[in-house]
């Protein structure tokens, strides 16, 4: 029989499991751990032994729990993916609409799960991010911005579209096509462009607005109120 070649080339994903929870932890390993094309490497049981685990085992993927004691999963979010090359980071919730998930995100996590989530898409979603893609449509941003009391509303507006006027007319174009959860592909052939090209516009944009992630980008989009 053939090796399963995971996402990461010829090796599987390496995927670390944050959660105070010892019983969240197991059963997330024994389900994730059960996949040919995924492989746990490392656990934690708050945000300090996240950041620890980073430089101990090298994961593609951290799930993430938000709510821990002594460091939270979002301070630790925010500090593992402000490293230089950080993995994907994937929060994990029981509360759909929790203000802590949208700061994650801003924060540079990639998605989240709830804990009930069916486990075929807490495999799918790992491999998601693990390609360099997003597991968060439009409609969950737009449900997050919408349930989540933000009374620096106004603030984020402003600072949103000041970092947006230092793109390129195309750059803004793209921009806005990621906010809209448009593929590489669709914006291409939208924008009559080859989808390297498009890269190349996202990775420019990334690098002038200082984030990590097609999510931040969105998020920066909805702040700016470019899609109502």
């Amino acid at each position: 029989m053939a090796a399963v070649v995971g996402l990461r080339g010829d090796r599987p994903i390496r995927l670390a499991i944050v959660d105070d929870d010892p019983l969240v932890r197991a059963g997330l390993r024994i389900l994730l751990g059960g996949s040919p094309d995924i492989e746990v490497v490392a656990e934690a049981g708050d945000g300090a032994g996240a950041v620890l685990l980073v430089d101990a085992h090298w994961p593609d993927v951290i799930l993430m729990d938000i709510r821990m004691p002594r460091v939270d999963g979002l301070t630790a979010t925010q500090r593992i993916r402000g490293r230089p090359s950080p993995p994907q980071v994937i929060v994990l919730t029981t509360f759909n609409a929790d203000e802590y998930v949208l700061e994650a995100l801003r924060g540079g996590a990639s998605g989240f799960l709830l804990k009930d989530t069916p486990p075929h898409d807490i495999i799918a979603a790992v491999r998601t991010v693990a390609a360099g893609a997003a597991s968060l449509s439009p409609a969950v941003i737009r449900q997050l911005i919408d349930h989540v009391a933000d009374p620096s509303a106004g603030s984020r507006r402003d600072r949103a579209r000041t970092l947006l006027a230092a793109l390129t007319d195309r750059e803004h174009e793209v921009a806005v096509a990621l906010g809209r959860g448009v593929s590489n592909a669709e914006i291409g052939a939208a924008l009559g462009m080859s989808v390297p090209t498009v890269k190349g516009h996202v990775s420019r944009l990334l690098a002038k607005l200082e984030l990590n992630n097609r999510v931040q980008v969105a998020l920066l989009i909805h702040d700016a109120e470019l899609l109502r």
